[in-house]
């Protein structure tokens, strides 16, 4: 049931469509973001801001028109588009006597727990300073081949309101929620007010891809809420173009689609939920049946098979034999000793390498998938 009545800490991702014109920057639609951004504040909200549009307006200030599929020239826009999207920010928030202050991140800040704790050090700071704190994802230097990259910011901003403890996630969008088909060429496409589970089901009424500039759609932002859902954070996605519909929606007022919340992980349980695995681990049944019914720690002697390349610290998956991923959990072996060591007893061990971790990693360093 939809319940936003103890809400404090909201992440607002507005998308492309909504900030672009055609001569560029949609600054009437950011000072309306700002308007409705400050409004809530003043009711004692903590907002933060995900922004879309740089790689669009660094284009058009460049007049190009067609899709920036070019990696080098995707980082061009942006590094053009940010200084443009953030100024128009800073004289709408100025406005309401409002700083707002740029975060650039990667999927790396993220995954690597150093960066994603000075990160969130960072973001804290900024709200009891009063500071506005406005994401997006430093695609100068994200690429998808030193994997890196989000792949678009509906799933960052899921992972900023996983990482920073939100209670909401609100996804502002060109359409005023999820239907079970296009309402636009389905006249029997109905509206979800809410979604408890994202089943394929739900996944299968998301239908297309983003624009010409952005690169979200209905599926993105239902793979979002799926995040956001497992960090214990609801999602509401709505539509930018009606008018306060951001204030109107945490007012009480029924509008959007609410994706509700799964019960909080612990703050470490979704970090390495929300980190991208660098390997993996194939474990017996044994192994597994200890993992998952026993609670147990992993042992070096039930692994069958080690894939990928990490170090000690890395997130990594475990699978049973069908392939199934049960587990995420942080290792305390480097692939290199684990492929020397696996299917060997602790004495066994010992004697190969010597004085090293006993197990793989124990039940407070993982998190069950399935």
């Amino acid at each position: 049931m939809r319940d936003l009545g103890r809400i404090k800490t909201v992440v607002v991702k507005v998308g492309t469509n909504l900030l672009s014109s055609k001569n560029g920057v949609n600054k009437e639609r950011i000072q309306d973001i700002a308007d409705q951004v400050s409004k809530l504040r003043s009711l004692d909200y903590q907002v933060l801001l995900v922004s879309s549009g740089a790689i669009g307006m660094g284009a058009k200030a460049l007049r190009h028109d067609n899709p920036v599929k070019h990696i080098p020239l995707r980082q061009a826009c942006a590094a053009i588009g940010n200084p443009l999207l953030m100024t128009a920010y800073q004289e709408a928030f100025a406005k309401h006597r409002l700083l707002c202050g740029q975060v650039l991140i990667t999927r790396n800040v993220l995954n690597n727990r150093t960066g994603y704790v000075n990160m969130r050090a960072a973001v804290t700071t900024l709200l009891q300073l009063g500071v506005v704190p406005i994401f997006n994802e430093n695609d100068v230097v994200s690429t998808s081949e030193i994997n890196n990259v989000f792949g678009d910011n509906d799933r960052m901003s899921a992972y900023v309101a996983s990482k920073i403890d939100a209670d909401l996630l609100v996804l502002m969008t060109d359409i005023d929620g999820v239907y079970t088909g296009n309402p636009k060429t389905d006249p029997n496409a109905k509206f979800l007010s809410e979604i408890s589970e994202i089943t394929p089901e739900v996944f299968s009424y998301a239908k297309g891809a983003g624009s010409t500039f952005s690169t979200g759609g209905m599926k993105t932002k239902l793979l979002a809420a799926q995040i956001a859902q497992k960090g214990g954070c609801g999602t509401l996605i709505l539509s930018g173009y009606e008018k306060d519909a951001l204030v109107r929606a945490l007012s009480g007022e029924s509008i959007g689609t609410y994706i509700l919340p799964e019960t909080r992980l612990a703050q470490r349980q979704r970090w390495i939920i929300n980190t991208s695995a660098s390997g993996s681990v194939t474990v017996d049944q044994g192994a597994a049946d200890a993992l998952t019914i026993g609670h147990k720690s992993l042992l070096p002697s039930g692994i069958k098979n080690v894939e990928g390349v990490f170090n000690v610290g890395d997130v990594i998956e475990v699978k049973t034999f069908d392939g199934l991923v049960i587990m995420k959990a942080v290792t305390s072996f480097n692939s290199s000793d684990l492929l020397r060591v696996m299917g060997h007893t602790t004495r066994d061990i010992t004697k190969m390498l010597g004085d090293v971790p006993k197990v793989v990693f124990r039940p407070e360093d993982s998190v069950y998938i399935n």
